[in-house]
């Protein structure tokens, strides 16, 4: 068996657009922020001409819901440097993103921010953004939306779950804490670091509720029993399912707040507005308007297809080189169609925003 303590690039994205197709949860839940980046976009010191105005987009993923995210914030600073002002969008995620169908969606979706504009620059670069990866003083606005959540580092396996919170065992969802803990604290360092003296950054990520709840509870257990399901069928052994872990940690007021905590600031930054709320379940929505089980329970299975089967495909004893590897993102669909279909129910989405300021001295 693998160990995936410590494995690089935990939480690899399907590719070929797929999350793209199956990503409607998380564009509904980054459209709270948009305000917080729009008021981001219309204060935040801009640099003198000719020097280019910096966005970072930072967990693009396949793009496509970062194009109104960009687009709002170019529209306002656009309106404040000029039409002839040049405009750097710099897009980052994990190096095996599917950066590929990224270009290919800000050159050809019609929602695009590049329509009309050809001062406008967009880039990517390939490393995890719990590390500097953009020069020190450079980005003038940032945002990140649905990424945050994502370890770093995978902890250890989870025997009892595929999420270190609901799982029994103290230790394991204590190493989890641990790591969640560092990665923000990490995260918060380089940022602070790129950032232009002034410079904003927008946070859009799962958090914890303010009554404690930590949500996402009916997708992951039927997450957890599609894996059991494959171990009874034979097709997974036990031991594999226990290393087959989603890696992200919802995070609570106090989390967030926690490195501000003596002097309200830290690595150069302050918190200018915070706060949790509950995001949106158009999946449920849907279902509760139209009474379609079954296209509630496909929505549910591409959101968990896309963004979280290729993390637990990392559980098989081969890993990615696995010769069920192919089969199994097809095994697991299967599997949690059918028990989202036989009991549809809202799933809370506790989500925090948060705005961030670098010193101005």
């Amino acid at each position: 068996m693998i160990s995936l303590s410590g494995a690089r690039d935990p939480a690899p994205m399907a590719g070929r657009g797929t999350y793209n197709r199956s990503s409607c949860v998380q564009a509904a839940g980054s459209a709270p922020a948009l305000p917080l980046l729009e008021h981001a976009a219309e204060v935040v010191p801009l640099a003198s001409a000719p020097e280019a105005i910096v966005v970072a987009d930072y967990g693009s993923s396949e793009g496509r819901n970062s194009l109104a995210p960009m687009a709002a914030a170019i529209r306002i600073l656009r309106t404040r440097a000029g039409a002839d002002r040049a405009i750097s969008v710099v897009h980052t995620d994990v190096p095996g993103n599917d950066f590929t169908t990224l270009f290919q969606t800000l050159d050809q979706d019609p929602e695009s921010y590049l329509r009309g504009d050809d001062a406008i620059f967009p880039s990517a670069v390939g490393r995890s953004f719990y590390g500097q990866i953009l020069p020190s003083g450079s980005v003038t606005l940032g945002w990140t939306s649905w990424s945050l959540q994502w370890m770093s580092k995978i902890p250890g396996p989870i025997p009892d779950h595929v999420y270190a919170d609901y799982s029994r065992n103290q230790d394991i969802r204590a190493a989890y804490r641990a790591r969640s803990e560092d990665d923000w604290r990490s995260f918060l360092v380089a940022r602070g670091r790129e950032l232009r003296p002034g410079g904003r950054l927008v946070v859009l990520t799962v958090a914890v509720g303010d009554d404690g709840d930590i949500g996402y509870l009916p997708m992951l257990d039927v997450v957890y029993s599609a894996i059991l399901d494959l171990v009874d069928e034979g097709f997974l052994a036990a031991a594999e399912a226990q290393h087959m872990v989603i890696p992200i940690v919802g995070r609570s007021r106090a989390d967030f707040g926690a490195p501000f905590a003596e002097t309200g600031r830290f690595a150069g930054l302050s918190i200018e507005r915070m706060d949790v709320f509950l995001g949106a379940d158009p999946l449920w929505e849907a279902f509760r308007s139209d009474g379609d089980a079954t296209q509630y329970a496909r929505g549910w299975a591409a959101f968990v297809g896309a963004a979280a089967v290729p993390t637990l495909a990392l559980g098989l004893d081969g890993g990615r080189d696995d010769p069920r590897a192919s089969l199994f993102p097809t095994k697991m669909a299967e599997h949690m169609t059918a028990r989202f279909a036989a009991d549809p129910r809202p799933t809370a989405l506790p989500l925090g925003r948060i705005t961030l300021v670098k010193d101005e001295a």
